[in-house]
């Protein structure tokens, strides 16, 4: 499409830029985040049905969508919005994913000043639930999608399809299942959203899919009660050293998993090697160190969470840790995960897991609720829709972009390429320092506006000559 007259993908972007420089993208973010739309409290249904009927549906109208919003195909899970935006079937069309339902406000966890269901900004930073998981995500996408309408006179040159769920934050439960049932409704050329955290702060990241997550529980049960410490200790079975054996020998004290059907193969695959070099890892101020020599040895910071699995012990119990008594427990208990990429097979995790306590003399811990939480998905990160997507945002941000086959962690996009056949392009706009499921959830302002520069110049280019198209 060429631009309307006096219009220009510059001016897009300087408009864009000013209704951020406004307070007005902060205004409606606020409106947004005081809906109490969390999925994890059934007091909280009617919230995100308000969220997508009261925040997103009006919005969406004016910029010329047409709309319905959808009850999930599973019971107890929030509603499904689904938007299209068609100017001609013949045009590209983007398929635009987020969700507006969040984890719990867990209010009297918050510091002195800062509530979960209210922007307050703080030493430069904006607090509140959902500002970058996943609210702020994808009011930026839109307020792009708005940018470039009004510049344009109201034609994009391309078409836009919307998904927006309200269970994301329970797995996506019933999401697959809807997607299944308006396969044809949902047909597009690619997914571009926005979700999950840059590689770095300071550095604008494309991820080309996300890692899976594998949970199981490892149970020792051995009898119907404790027994006296002083009387049965070192002569009958301590589920808890029996258990603790069992974590040791899936991984060693360093963190490498000795599981090894677990991993994609004996080192990173070469592509994925060659897309993760010079790519940096940080979380910003106030995250989580990388401790250098933990997990596989040598790998990268960036092949060890974009390129590799990673074992994790969530929780583990035995007795009553906060009250305890003389006894060796009757049983012991650790909560799993192993985070793996979209080239290992989870088919086989179990069963491998299995062999290889046996092998281990632990035939008496037991596995229990094994299974695929949200599975993984990645993109080549030579696919067309990728490299399109990077020159388009280091045109518009004058920097490099860093792409990486996958982020670190989950999302459906496991769907939408198992059922609709799309790319994946993941383009996030947080920081994996924005403690985004834990108490004073916040964003970098800056990193917004940078987003919705980004996202404006893509909605620009979408509808311009040289757009890829699939297959």
């Amino acid at each position: 499409m060429s631009s309307t007259a006096g219009s220009s993908r510059e001016a897009a972007i300087a408009r864009a830029q000013a209704e951020f420089d406004s307070g007005a993208f902060r205004e409606r973010m606020a409106a947004l985040v005081a809906i109490p739309s969390t999925s994890q409290s059934p007091a909280h249904a009617g919230d995100l049905r308000r969220y997508l009927e009261e925040g997103i549906a009006p919005w969406i109208t004016r910029l010329g969508f047409e709309s319905g919003i959808h009850p999930n195909p599973e019971a107890g899970c929030g509603p499904i919005l689904v938007a299209s935006r068609i100017e001609d079937p013949s045009l590209p069309t983007a398929l635009l994913y987020g969700h507006g339902d969040t984890v719990l406000g867990m209010e009297e966890a918050w510091a002195p000043g800062l509530k979960p269901w209210a922007i307050t900004e703080r030493d430069g930073l904006w607090y509140g639930r959902g500002t970058a998981d996943n609210k702020g995500q994808h009011i930026v996408n839109l307020a792009a999608l708005e940018a470039v309408l009004a510049e344009r006179g109201g034609r994009l040159g391309a078409n836009v399809k919307l998904v927006l769920e309200m269970s994301e934050e329970l797995g996506s439960r019933g999401l697959r299942a809807f997607v299944e049932t308006h396969r044809e409704e949902l047909a597009a050329d690619a997914l571009i959203a926005s979700d999950g955290p840059r590689v770095e702060p300071g550095l604008p990241t494309i991820a080309a899919g996300s890692r899976g997550s594998f949970m199981f529980d490892l149970v020792v049960k051995l009898r119907a009660g404790g027994v006296h410490s002083g009387h049965w200790g070192g002569l009958t079975t301590d589920p808890a050293i029996l258990l603790s054996h069992a974590v040791a020998s899936i991984a060693d004290r360093n963190g490498k998993i000795l599981v090894r059907d677990w991993l994609p193969g004996e080192t990173v695959p070469a592509p994925i090697r060659a897309a993760l070099e010079g790519c940096p890892v940080g979380g910003g101020e106030g995250a989580a160190t990388i401790d250098e020599g933990w997990g596989e040895p040598g790998l990268t910071a960036a092949e060890k969470i974009y390129g590799w699995a990673s074992f994790i012990v969530l929780a583990m119990t035995s007795g009553r840790p906060e009250a305890p008594v003389n006894a060796v427990a009757p049983e012991a208990r650790a909560a799993c995960q192993i985070r793996y990429t979209g080239d290992s097979d989870p088919s086989k995790f179990e069963r491998a897991l299995r062999a290889h306590l046996d092998a281990h003399g632990l035939q008496k811990v037991a596995i229990e609720r094994a299974g695929i939480r949200m599975p993984a998905s990645r993109t080549a990160p030579d696919n067309p829709w990728v490299l399109w997507t990077k020159a388009s945002m280091e045109r518009s941000l004058g920097t490099r972009v860093q792409v990486t086959p996958n982020a670190s962690g989950g999302l459906p996009g496991d769907v939408f390429v198992d059922l609709l056949g799309t790319p994946l392009v993941w383009v996030p706009h947080s920081y994996n320092g924005c403690k985004q499921h834990g108490p004073d959830e916040h964003v970098i302002p800056a990193m917004l506006r940078e987003g919705l520069t980004a996202f404006t110049g893509l909605w620009w280019d979408l509808g311009e000559p040289g757009t890829p198209r699939r297959g």
